[in-house]
Formats: C-alpha cells, structure tokens, sequence
C-alpha cells in the first residue's frame, strides 16, 4: 500500500489595495510575514518566501520565534543572490539581541553575512523611499512591540496663499515667508501582534489607506484567551471599524483553531454583511482570488 503524498506546500496570500499589493503568510504561532512591494517593505518575517526578499526593509513587530525565525536567511539570500545588503528595523529593546544571533551565525557558517539592524524607538522613523517614511508606534504585547506605519509626505502651499501669481509666491519666498506646509498622508499602517489599547487610535490607523491587523481570535468565548496573550478579538476591530477610515482592512494571524469558513460567518454575524466587505481575511485564498478576478474583468471591460 502506498503512503500519502506529503501536503502541499503554504500558499501565500494576496489582497489587493490598489494601488498596493498586500501578500505573505500570516498563522498565529506558526509564522508571519506580510510584504508590500509597491513601499519596499516586509512587515515580519517567521518565514521568508522568495517574495519577501525583494523587499530591502524587513520591519519586525516583536521578538517571537514565528515573526523573526528566517530573518538570517533574508540577510544571507539577500546577498548570496546579490540582491544588496538587507535592513531591519526593531524595537531598540531587542536590536542588541538580534545582533547577537547574527553574530553566532559566522561561527557555524565560518563566514560573515552582511547585514544591517536599526533599532527605532517609539515615534521614530526612517525614509524608507523618497518623501515616504516607515514610522514605529508603540503597542502592548507580551514583550517589546512595535506597529508601523508608513506615511507619506507632502508638501502644500498654505492657504492664505492658494490663489497668489507665482512671481508673488517667489517674492514671499526670497524673503523669508515659509508658503508651504508639510502634510503627511498614512499610506499602509499595521499593527503587529498587540490587545487593544489607545494607540490604536492614532492618526496613522485612523487616516491609513489601508491597516493590516492582527485578529487572532474570533469565537466569543476567546476573548478571555485574547487578553491573556495580549492579541486582538473581532470584537475590538469591531469596535475599532467606527474610526478606521480605510477602505481595506486585512486581517492576519488567525489562529489553525478556527476555520476560514467559520471566521466568514463569525464576521458577518458580528459586523454584518455591510460593514464586513471592508475586511479581508490574507489567507482566504478562495475569496481572494475571486475578488482579483472580479477586479481584473472590470478594468478589462471597461472602455480604454
């Protein structure tokens, strides 16, 4: 008799925001990592398919082993398909220790990876393209946290000069009058393994085009689990629908223990079929392809 084939392997999830690519693997305990392309950036990374790599920014939410397991091999691969040194941003509280464990790779592979860690305190932020800054904003999880967001920003002529002839405009300039502003647009925030709390409330979530947030559990007598590990509950994203602004919300890190299709029904039952399209699941392969689909036929048949 013969054995089974051994299962297929994971399929990486996609939803697409236009004009971002919202794609990865997210399995609560197992492994997490979410990339978009289009800002250059990977938002954890407990496993690293070959999408992952060609993001040169990997900004790690926390220290568990299923956000940051394949971290060296992002580095390594990075380099060995010379695809330039990768970087990885951290809570500053665990950026010594992932030094570390770098350095304890040369004496296994009796060879030096490059590579490149930044820890970034609360608030902080780096340009990560031009005039688009990844920004780390504190959360509550078990241990060190942080969510991102990236923010774009731009500059705008101030209002009480909208209207003015340019040859005034460059006038006010030369002397020393500041005619514009900066304003900064939200463009992608995701709020990484955290319970719910205040900070949830910030611009960057509540302007975000669109937020990628953990939601781990979904029954309602898990929320006392929910608690407990510091995650998310459907009821707080819920709660957190009447001030998010984006059109897109992608969920991540369901745990195996519920089932795609029950977490569809327990969504709708809780937020109804109205206020539950915004809300996408990133392992839903089924739905997502459909939704893609749909997109696809509609910009075909529409008139060029």
């Amino acid at each position: 008799m013969l054995p089974k084939m051994p299962p297929r392997g994971g399929q990486v999830g996609f939803v697409y925001a236009p004009p971002f690519r919202i794609q990865g693997t997210s399995i609560a305990g197992e492994q997490t990592v979410v990339q978009v392309p289009e800002l250059d950036v990977a938002f954890d990374i407990g496993l690293c398919p070959r999408i992952a790599l060609a993001s040169p920014y990997v900004a790690l939410s926390h220290g568990h082993m299923d956000h940051i397991a394949a971290l060296p091999y992002y580095f390594s691969q990075r380099m060995f398909q010379r695809m330039g040194v990768g970087t990885c941003f951290c809570h500053t509280d665990i950026a010594d220790s992932l030094m570390n464990m770098m350095q304890s790779w040369i004496d296994l592979e009796r060879q030096r990876t490059e590579h490149r860690i930044i820890g970034l305190s609360p608030d902080e932020q780096f340009e990560i393209k031009n005039n688009i800054f990844l920004r780390a904003i504190e959360v509550s999880h078990t241990v060190p946290a942080l969510g991102y967001a990236v923010v774009e920003r731009r500059s705008k002529l101030r209002e009480e000069f909208v209207g003015l002839p340019q040859s005034e405009l460059k006038s006010l300039r030369a002397g020393g009058t500041e005619i514009t502003r900066i304003l900064e647009i939200p463009l992608v925030a995701y709020t990484g393994d955290t319970e719910f709390g205040p900070f949830l409330y910030r611009d960057e979530f509540t302007r975000a085009q669109v937020v990628i947030a953990e939601c781990t559990f979904f029954d309602p007598e898990h929320k006392s689990r929910a608690k407990i590990g510091k995650h998310l509950h459907i009821d707080d994203i819920a709660q957190l629908l009447e001030v998010w602004e984006a059109q897109t919300i992608v969920l991540v890190h369901l745990t195996r223990r519920t089932h795609m299709i029950q977490a569809r029904e327990m969504l709708v039952q809780r937020l109804g079929a109205e206020r539950s399209q915004r809300l996408h699941f990133l392992m839903d392969h089924q739905v997502n392809r459909r939704r893609y689909e749909s997109m696809r036929d509609q910009l075909t048949a529409s008139p060029s």
